[in-house]
């Protein structure tokens, strides 16, 4: 089975947030970047569990973005994937991301595409759909379960209400989200093997984005908390009148 895994570099969920160019450009000043935990822990993960089991098969990861992505990528394969791909490009937007992978997976014979449910960054849950859409496939997002029998794919993921559950025939395009894997701790054998692994850089077909980021704008910062008394519910209850606002 080859499987193909699309990997984002994220800022770390702890880095500060601040803009650059009159608030057009995330600044990556000083910022330490890591791979997007729902491609690690769910997809990445998944597709090793997938090969494991069958005993056969490759798993490939893809990233669109430059060279500064390479660390990145050499923790997906020091987790145990046998290779990667970088596509020489900057990521500017889901439909670039998506028409860039699918270019290269297009004629590549991959029997499964897994992506994480969305990038922790923009929060857009897009790229993968996109990506089955150019490609022609089936897709099934927040995929919370995900079993392969032959040529038949069983996907489970919460609905309100319940699980919904779906079968598919391969090739065909996942969503990965929590419960699909459990993460992996890189060991220091598989860190040293990824110094060695292939690493394929391709170059970009330059699909034209669809979209562009305007402004970022930071929330705004949260109001004084007061605190009241147990013993005084009438203070409170007139606070809630006179300041409490509803959001």
């Amino acid at each position: 089975m080859k499987i193909l895994v699309l990997i984002s570099q994220v800022p770390d969920t702890t880095a500060r947030i601040a803009f650059a160019n009159n608030n057009t450009q995330y600044d990556a000043n000083g910022v330490t970047f890591i791979v997007n935990p729902y491609d690690e822990w769910y997809a990445l993960v998944r597709a090793l569990e997938l090969k494991e089991a069958k005993g056969s098969g490759s798993v490939t990861t893809i990233t669109v973005g430059g060279a500064d992505t390479e660390a990145t990528i050499r923790k997906a394969l020091a987790i145990g994937a046998d290779e990667a791909v970088r596509v020489d490009a900057a990521a500017s937007d889901a439909y670039q991301v998506a028409a860039e992978v699918a270019a290269y997976a297009k004629d590549k014979g991959f029997d499964l595409v897994l992506a994480g449910k969305e990038t922790i960054d923009f929060n857009g849950g897009q790229v993968g759909a996109m990506v089955a859409e150019l490609l022609e496939l089936p897709y099934v997002p927040l995929a919370s379960k995900l079993e392969v029998n032959g040529t038949t794919a069983t996907v489970e993921r919460d609905v309100p209400g319940g699980v919904e559950v779906l079968e598919l025939q391969l090739p065909c395009v996942i969503g990965a989200a929590k419960g699909m894997a459990e993460q992996r701790i890189p060991n220091m054998r598989g860190i040293m093997a990824a110094r060695t692994k292939p690493l394929q850089v391709v170059p970009a077909t330059n699909p034209a984005p669809v979209s562009a980021t305007v402004l970022f704008e930071l929330p705004p910062a949260k109001g004084a908390v007061k605190m009241i008394p147990a013993e005084e519910a009438g203070k409170l209850i007139e606070l809630l009148h006179t300041e409490a606002k509803v959001i």
